[in-house]
């Protein structure tokens, strides 16, 4: 009988504190390492935008501060970035499902390419792209994005909304 990963570690958990002291058991002290499981993560609704298009997460620093950032962004299918840019670079990592991205100021959604799980995306600062998850995919694209604020939205198109609906 095959366990699942989790009934396994509570179940090995008395084991290994028996096998290496009490210390091994003990949970990592919060001032020295900081852990967010997957449900404690707080998600809000980005700009202005409706519910169940995109969603930030935000680890550590915000994009909007001055200094290093770190967060997560929830593309729902059906909704794309208008095309826009920022004055640093960012580096993205695909967590799940597949983002959508294209590079220009001009949307157009069939120039898009798709970069499923475990994809790496640099946007070079200064150079216009959008991004987002194509109408009819299965499942929401979460990536994580690191870069350097305070960075400003650049929209290339400025008369429009900062958001498609495909």
């Amino acid at each position: 009988m095959e366990l699942s990963p989790s009934r396994r570690d509570l179940l090995l958990a008395p084991l290994l504190g028996a096998i290496l002291g009490s210390e091994a058991a003990a949970a990592p002290d919060p001032a020295m390492t900081f852990i967010q499981q997957a449900g404690e993560i707080s998600w809000e609704v980005a700009l202005d935008r409706p519910p169940h298009t995109v969603e930030y997460a935000y680890l550590t620093g915000k994009p909007t501060e001055p200094g290093p950032y770190f967060s997560l962004v929830r593309w729902y299918p059906g909704f794309m970035s208008a095309p826009h840019w920022y004055e640093t670079d960012r580096h993205c990592m695909v967590i799940s499902g597949s983002w959508w991205v294209a590079s220009g100021d001009r949307f157009d959604p069939a120039a898009c390419v798709p970069v499923p799980a475990g994809g790496y995306v640099r946007r070079v600062a200064r150079t216009p792209h959008y991004d987002g998850v194509i109408k009819g995919a299965p499942e929401p694209s979460v990536i994580a994005i690191f870069g350097i604020g305070p960075i400003i939205f650049h929209k290339t198109e400025p008369d429009l909304p900062s958001w498609r609906q495909l």
